[in-house]
C-alpha cells in the first residue's frame, strides 16, 4: 500500500483531487479524516498541513507527498522530486513599496524583510552578497510594511493583486513553483511497482491537457497541404469518405494554436470540422 500526503485545503488539495480523481483512482470524500483509503488502487492519502508534507515523506511516514516546490524548498528535506506536475504555479518575490524608486538589488542592503520564508530568502540573499535583516511572519506578511514592521516583504506571488491593494511592487522574481510530486528514497520495489502505475495514469492525465482531438472532411487535392499544418503528435490518420475527391482526417491539436491552425484549415477547404475533449492520452 502506497502511502500518499497531500495539502489538506486549499487550492493545491483541490488540484490534487482532481487529479487523482483523474487518474481513476477513487477516494472517499464524504466524512473528512485523516487518512483516507482507495477503494480501487494500492493507495491512502494522509491529509497534512502543506509544511508538513516535506518531513513526512522525507522519514517515511509517507512514501510520496504533493506540494508546492516553494515549501519544498524551504523546508531542505532529504526527499527527491519524483514528478513536476505543472499546476499550482506561482512565483516567491520580493516586493517593496510602490512609490520608492528601486536601483536594484543594493537597495535591499540594511533593509528588514518580512517574510514566511526565511531559508530561501537568507540563501538568495547570500548569493547575491546582500546583506539584510530576515523578519519571520507568518499570516499576512504583504502588510508588513504598511504598518512599520519591516520595509519590503519576500512572498509568494499569484496574480499580484495582493500587492496592488497594499501599495507594493514586485522587483524580483527570486523562484518560480509549481506542485511537486515528491518521494522518499528509500521506497521498497513493491511500492516502486504501484509508483510506475500511479505515474504512468498521471501522465496519461497531463499528456491529454489542453488538447483535442480533431476530426475534419477534407478535399484530397488539398491533402497534401492540410497535412502539411496540422502539428499533431505522429502522422494523422486519413480514411476515404464516400463522395469522390473527399476523405476523413482526425488528429490531436494543442489548444493553444487551436484557432491558428483552424483558420488555415477552412482556408485550405476543409469543412464539417468536428472538436472533442480529450480525457486521457497514452503516448
Amino acid at each position: 500500500m502506497l502511502r500518499i500526503a497531500v495539502q489538506a485545503k486549499g487550492r493545491l488539495f483541490e488540484e490534487t483531487m482532481a487529479l487523482l480523481e483523474e487518474s481513476d483512482i477513487k477516494l472517499s470524500t464524504t466524512k473528512r479524516t485523516l487518512l483516507v483509503q482507495s477503494s480501487n488502487f494500492p493507495i491512502e492519502v494522509l491529509f497534512l498541513r502543506d509544511d508538513d508534507i516535506p518531513q513526512t515523506v522525507a522519514t517515511g511516514v509517507a512514501d510520496l507527498g504533493i506540494v508546492g516546490e516553494n515549501e519544498f524548498m524551504e523546508k531542505e528535506e532529504d526527499a527527491e522530486i519524483v514528478k513536476r506536475l505543472g499546476f499550482s504555479k506561482c512565483r516567491l518575490s520580493l516586493a517593496m513599496p510602490k512609490d520608492i524608486e528601486y536601483p536594484g538589488l543594493s537597495w535591499f542592503e540594511g533593509k528588514k524583510i518580512a517574510t514566511s520564508y526565511p531559508v530561501i530568502l537568507r540563501n538568495f540573499l547570500k548569493k547575491n552578497s546582500v546583506n539584510a535583516e530576515i523578519h519571520v511572519i507568518t499570516g499576512s506578511v504583504e502588510v508588513s510594511p504598511g504598518i512599520g514592521l519591516a520595509d519590503a516583504i519576500f512572498d509568494i506571488v499569484s496574480s499580484g493583486s495582493t500587492l496592488v491593494s497594499n501599495r507594493l511592487k514586485e522587483v524580483e522574481v527570486v523562484m518560480k513553483s509549481e506542485a511537486l510530486l515528491i518521494g522518499n528514497k528509500n521506497m521498497s520495489e513493491e511500492k516502486k511497482e504501484v509508483l510506475e502505475e500511479l505515474l504512468f495514469r498521471m501522465n496519461a492525465v497531463k499528456t491529454a491537457e489542453d488538447k483535442k482531438y480533431v476530426l475534419m472532411n477534407a478535399p484530397k487535392d488539398k491533402l497534401e497541404e492540410i497535412i502539411a499544418v496540422l502539428p499533431g503528435m505522429k502522422s494523422p490518420t486519413v480514411m476515404p469518405l464516400a463522395q469522390e475527391g473527399w476523405c476523413s482526417v482526425h488528429t490531436v491539436l494543442d489548444e493553444k494554436r487551436f484557432w491558428e491552425i483552424i483558420g488555415k484549415l477552412k482556408g485550405l477547404g476543409a469543412e464539417g470540422i468536428l472538436v472533442l475533449p480529450i480525457e486521457k492520452m497514452i503516448v
